[in-house]
C-alpha cells in the first residue's frame, strides 16, 4: 500500500513556489489507480517523493509501511518509472538491466524474461541511443517489473507506445492488479485511463480534487446530457430552458439538454403534444468529468483555437 499524509513540497528562491500541498491519499493493493491532473499539478512531483528522489517539505509517505530508502532491496519492493531515457546511451538493453539486477542479486533469468514481456527480446543487444520513444518506455517498464515488487509506481507509460504497445500496458497493469499489487499510474490519455483504472486520484495546483473511484467519479460528474430529436425541437427548447438547464442544438431537429433528466423531457414533451423521435440519455465521459472538475486548476490555460471559417 501506498501513504501519503500531509504531503507538501514547496521550492525556495526569489517566487517561492508551491508545487505539492498538503496532500493525503492511499493506494491500495488489488486495482489499478488513476494519478491524473492537469500539467504542473505536481504528479511527478509526487511520485518523485515516494520514491525518495525529492524531499518533502513536510509530511510523510510510505510504501508498504516504510519510507522508500528503508527497504533493504528496493528493487524487489517498488517498481517505478519516472523517466525512461535516464539511461547510459551507450549501453545495451540487456546490459542495463544486468546492472540493475547485480545490484539486488536479480538473477539473470528474471532479466531475460522482463526483456521478452516487454517485447525487447530481439533488440536486447542494441544499444540504447538507437532506441525509439516507445522502445525506450518499453526498458523502462523492464527495469520497473525486473525485481517483480509488489508495487508499480509508473508515469506516462504508454508515452511514446504505439496502439498494440497501448493495449500491452493496458492489461499488464490489469494482471498486476489482479495478482494483488498496488499500481499507481499517471496519464494524460482519459479514455485509455478510463479503460484501465478503477480507483482516481485527482490533483490539480497540488491540492487534492478527488478521490474516488472511475464510475462514481463519473456519474457524480453531473455532465451527463440528454440526446432529443423531434420536428418541434426549437419549441421543446423555449419549454425546457430555465435555472440549472442548458440546452444546445448543433443540428436541426436535435438537442443536446444538460440539467435535465430523460424523464421530465418527456413529460414536458408529452404535456404538450410535442412528438419525439428520439430521447436518449448521453453518459458522462471521464475525459469531459475531469476537465469541468479541473478547469479552474489549470496553470497553463490556452487561447481556444479559432473556428474553421471564422474571420481573421
Amino acid at each position: 500500500m501506498i501513504r501519503a499524509h500531509a504531503l507538501t513540497k514547496r521550492y525556495g528562491g526569489k517566487t517561492p513556489k508551491t508545487a505539492v500541498d498538503d496532500l493525503t491519499f492511499e493506494v491500495h493493493p488489488g486495482t489499478v489507480t488513476g494519478f491524473l491532473g492537469p500539467n504542473g499539478a505536481g504528479k511527478s512531483t509526487t511520485m518523485r517523493m515516494l520514491v525518495g528522489l525529492d524531499a518533502p517539505t513536510s509530511g510523510r509517505c510510505t510504501i508498504g509501511g516504510r519510507a522508500y530508502a528503508s527497504h533493504p532491496a528496493p528493487l524487489t519492493e517498488v517498481g517505478a518509472l519516472l523517466e525512461a531515457r535516464a539511461v547510459h546511451p551507450g549501453r545495451s538493453a540487456y546490459h542495463h538491466l544486468m546492472a540493475l539486477a547485480h545490484t539486488h542479486g536479480v538473477p539473470r533469468s528474471r532479466v531475460q524474461e522482463v526483456l521478452d514481456l516487454t517485447g525487447l527480446g530481439d533488440v536486447a543487444g542494441r544499444r540504447v541511443k538507437g532506441f525509439s520513444l516507445g522502445m525506450g518506455q518499453r526498458l523502462g517498464i523492464a527495469a520497473a517489473l525486473l525485481g517483480d515488487p509488489a508495487t508499480l509506481i509508473l508515469d506516462e507509460p504508454v508515452n511514446g507506445l504505439d496502439p498494440e504497445g497501448v493495449l500491452w500496458i493496458r492489461n499488464l497493469l490489469k494482471a498486476q492488479a489482479a495478482e494483488g499489487r498496488t499500481v499507481l499510474v499517471s496519464s494524460h490519455l482519459m479514455s485509455e485511463m478510463a479503460l484501465t483504472a478503477h480507483h482516481l486520484i485527482i490533483v490539480g495546483r497540488g491540492r487534492l480534487l478527488a478521490d474516488t473511484t472511475v464510475e462514481r467519479f463519473v456519474r457524480d460528474s453531473g455532465t451527463g446530457s440528454v440526446k432529443v430529436v423531434s420536428p418541434e425541437a426549437a419549441r421543446l427548447a423555449e419549454l425546457l430552458a430555465g435555472p440549472g438547464t442548458t440546452v444546445t442544438s448543433d443540428t436541426p431537429g436535435t438537442l443536446d439538454v444538460r440539467g435535465a433528466d430523460a424523464e421530465h423531457i418527456g413529460r414536458t414533451a408529452a404535456a404538450h403534444a410535442i412528438p419525439l423521435f428520439e430521447l436518449t440519455p448521453q453518459t458522462a465521459s471521464l475525459e469531459q468529468a475531469f476537465m469541468d472538475l479541473t478547469h479552474d486548476s489549470v496553470e497553463y490555460a490556452m487561447t481556444p483555437a479559432p473556428q474553421e471559417g471564422a474571420a481573421a
